[in-house]
């Protein structure tokens, strides 16, 4: 997911947002746990998507919802 799509969304969605990415990373590093992850990399992508997520929360809560 681009940051820009990411600054799309309103507060409500990137809460929503943020907990299937954390729910989607929980259940890659399940597979990964017994062998049976097919893309490893995919992990590194939602760990990224999150930190997109939980920066443009911050700035919002830094400098409302004007940016």
């Amino acid at each position: 997911m681009k940051a820009s799509e990411i600054k799309k969304l309103s507060p409500s969605e990137l809460d929503a947002k943020l907990l299937e990415l954390k729910d989607e990373l929980f259940k890659l590093r399940f597979q990964q746990a017994i062998n049976q992850l097919d893309n490893p990399m995919r992990i590194s992508a939602v760990k990224k998507d999150i930190a997109r997520v939980k920066t443009v929360m911050r700035d919002i809560e830094l400098h409302g919802a004007q940016s």
